[in-house]
């Protein structure tokens, strides 16, 4: 069955290269109208973005809040085209993509220091972008969730493989968590997304957008045990119709976010993130649905249910 899996997932990366190697101002317009065609017809994606701004943007009257529903469709669309570029081009390529990096420095000296590493990169701007720049840095490990299909999953596996053996894909799973505390007591660095939302009894309920979100612990678990850094980095989407130019930020994170106390550290952790996204807003992937779960005893339901 493996070999099948992989075939199929080399005939998925065969249509992703052919697909990104069309002129920019096609894939640009095939992306818009893409956003366009979700909008009208009212699809899932624009379904959770509303919702979401529903949930946290109270001060949005009607037609302010389906602007802002327009302009995520169309950073979300605009982003996949984008990633399909860079999973099928060259890394030195995709690098000269980043015209401006804030917070080098800082990520220069927290390697030189040796006490580990963990960069949180929320779905912000182009987040494999931003893995293929720390992957030029340094060797690294990144935590991801699986997708359900086997296929999906090799195709990850190989198009992230072309950060030169750089980067290694750790699952999230226990034997995957014990894998990224010795790579940071080791003084290694470690990827983490720390914006998706956990399992029940994985994590603890802080304000996200003044919303309580079910927010991971893990991440403040391995910095309090491991002693190491924490800073957020994101790549930016710069304006411009013209093909894609991005702004790298590193900036270093709340110490309260290793805390030992999970309910300080998970509202740093928020707080930190919220910073980040706000210069950015549409950036965000806000067609998540990041408040299903809620908080024991509240009384409130999963949000999303009567979207389905």
């Amino acid at each position: 069955m493996r070999p099948m899996t992989e075939l199929a997932a080399a005939v998925l990366y065969a249509c992703a290269w052919a697909v990104a190697r069309l002129p920019w101002p096609l894939l640009r317009a095939l992306a818009d109208g893409l956003a366009t065609l979700w909008y009208r017809l009212d699809a899932r994606e624009a379904r959770v973005a509303r919702r979401n701004l529903e949930l946290i943007r109270a001060d949005l009257d009607d037609e302010r809040r389906e602007h802002l529903v327009r302009q995520i469709l169309r950073t979300t669309t605009r982003q996949a085209i984008e990633t399909l570029r860079l999973w099928t081009r060259a890394p030195a390529r995709n690098l000269a993509d980043i015209v401006e990096v804030h917070g080098e420095a800082l990520f220069d000296a927290a390697l030189r220091d040796g006490r580990g590493l963990i960069v949180a990169a929320p779905h912000l701007g182009n987040w494999e972008l931003l893995n293929q720049w720390l992957a030029h840095k340094t060797p690294l490990a990144i935590l991801y969730r699986p997708p359900e299909s086997a296929i999906g999953e090799a195709f990850l596996r190989r198009v992230r493989a072309r950060a030169g053996g750089q980067v290694e894909q750790v699952r999230a799973e226990p034997a995957g968590v014990r894998t990224l505390l010795k790579r940071l007591q080791k003084g290694g660095v470690v990827g983490i997304l720390p914006d998706q939302q956990p399992k029940a009894g994985e994590g603890e309920f802080a304000p996200f957008f003044g919303k309580p979100a079910l927010t991971m612990t893990l991440l403040s678990r391995l910095a309090h045990r491991s002693g190491a850094q924490v800073v957020l980095a994101w790549c930016r989407r710069l304006p411009g119709d013209g093909p894609p130019r991005f702004a790298l930020h590193i900036v270093p994170a709340p110490d309260a976010v290793a805390d030992a106390d999970p309910q300080r550290a998970v509202a740093a952790l928020n707080a930190a993130l919220e910073a980040a996204i706000g210069a950015d807003f549409t950036q965000y992937q806000w067609t998540y649905k990041r408040y299903t779960l809620r908080p024991p005893g509240s009384g409130e339901d999963n949000p999303y249910r009567d979207l389905y």
